[in-house]
């Protein structure tokens, strides 16, 4: 399959109106169990209630089966399992669709095509999802951009429900313009329409995809490469008097402009484009906001004694200087986040009340260097120093609440500390670090 790959994304690089007629044939024996090797055997199962180490038992024969259902177009994807998740900053609570474990391979196979095909096409400014680009990418590229661009303004947006109101007509037209392969649209399709069950009942599924899907990924990619990426690259920015700048992560993301003006021309007609394909704006969480180095003047002309600020990826970004007096953007560790994570930390304490201190001990180390390779990001310090101390104020209460008694003083708990310590946060990326190859389509 790889050498095969290999052979599409130079077809898809060299010829950007391809339509390619021959792909199913990808999705065949050998790449289903490579696909099997790669999914984790933790993650959730779906209706069905298969696992991984349940369809490994008879893997040959089963791979074989699908196939066989497959080539007589007999194969249907099962309904996803729908849960829900706390969110994050609210009391609401976000839906996830969990395939079952065959359709997890099907959609693993399918999303590497799709990859191979649409990385040709996908611009610069899309970071979500993507192989070799992330979060501190998107965030190193937006700092680039505020920085040494002439942005003054930022058009902070947001589309509502965005996963959930994915068109399925609208998808399926953006899909053939690049694939003309009725069994792998057909397949397509079926993912798309295949439901939820939720407490028992299949519910159809006439828009979105699931989030939680294999698949669901780069179908968004796709959906917004053609509803906002292009429209910005081929319309907007040309539209634009001054300089004009989007990144994007999945369904988040920012716009920067010189001129407000623009960034005000760009926000009336975001409302209809985005109409245009089913998506709408959370007016309440959409704003244009003066940021940059000259943010803070206006803000004091508006009798504001400092400029507003925005959220992206977990971070509040705010107007600040460096140690010589220049404009700097600086990020910290949203209260959203931070309330989330500790939070979450208090959770876990609760629910291991009555587990074996080294196992707590070892666990907390683990989430706290995932904590820190994420958020410790360049200007962080503090809010990763207030997370710490937290952490070990809530570990010190975990203690006391173990026994009806008071078990532990402070003196106690600080020498325990001694003997086993807490990771302290540091600063892990540097977001001046930035690969070239980022920055090259800003030129």
């Amino acid at each position: 399959m790889e050498t095969g790959l290999v052979r599409i994304a130079e077809i898809a690089r060299q010829n950007p109106k391809e339509r390619f007629t021959a792909l199913i044939h990808h999705i065949n024996h050998e790449t289903l169990k490579e696909c099997h090797l790669e999914i984790s055997g933790s993650k959730a199962s779906g209706v069905d209630q298969v696992t991984k180490q349940a369809y490994e038992e008879n893997l040959e024969a089963n791979i074989a089966d699908l196939i066989g259902r497959m080539k007589r177009q007999a194969y249907k994807p099962q309904p996803v399992r729908r849960v829900y998740i706390p969110k994050e900053g609210s009391n609401k609570r976000r839906p996830l669709g969990i395939p079952s474990y065959e359709d997890k391979l099907v959609q693993k196979g399918l999303a590497r095509i799709l990859n191979t095909i649409y990385e040709q096409d996908f611009l610069d400014c899309s970071f979500g999802f993507r192989p070799g680009r992330g979060c501190h990418d998107a965030l190193k590229v937006l700092n680039h951009i505020i920085e040494r661009k002439k942005v003054n303004y930022i058009v902070d947006a947001d589309i509502r429900g965005f996963f959930d109101h994915v068109d399925h007509e609208w998808m399926m037209k953006f899909l053939e313009l690049r694939i003309a392969d009725p069994n792998l649209l057909r397949l397509i399709k079926r993912f798309l329409k295949a439901g939820v069950m939720e407490a028992g009942i299949v519910y159809d599924t006439p828009k979105g995809t699931p989030q939680g899907g294999i698949v669901s990924p780069i179908l968004a990619n796709i959906y917004l490469h053609y509803v906002l990426d292009l429209w910005f690259e081929k319309v907007v920015k040309k539209r634009c008097q001054g300089e004009a700048y989007l990144v994007r992560y999945a369904d988040d993301f920012v716009c920067c402009f010189q001129n407000k003006s623009d960034a005000e021309w760009f926000y009336a007609n975001l409302r209809e484009r985005l109409n245009k394909f089913n998506l709408e704006v959370a007016e309440e969480k959409t704003r244009i906001i003066a940021f940059g180095r000259f943010a803070d003047k206006e803000s004091k002309k508006q009798g504001r004694k400092k400029p507003d600020t925005f959220d992206l990826l977990g971070f509040t970004h705010y107007c600040s200087k460096s140690k010589k007096g220049w404009f700097r953007v600086k990020r910290k560790t949203s209260q959203k986040k931070y309330r989330s994570s500790l939070l979450k930390c208090k959770t876990w304490l609760r629910k291991h009340l009555i587990s074996p201190t080294d196992y707590v001990i070892e666990m907390l180390q683990i989430k706290l260097q995932g904590y820190y390779r994420y958020y410790g990001i360049t200007d962080n310090s503090t809010a990763l120093r207030n997370f710490c101390d937290k952490v070990r104020r809530m570990l010190f209460k975990w203690f006391n609440r173990r026994s009806q008694r008071k078990s532990m003083n402070w003196d106690k708990y600080v020498r325990f500390l001694n003997k086993h310590p807490l990771p302290k946060g540091r600063i892990y990326v540097d977001i001046y670090d930035v690969r070239p190859e980022l920055l090259s389509y800003l030129k």
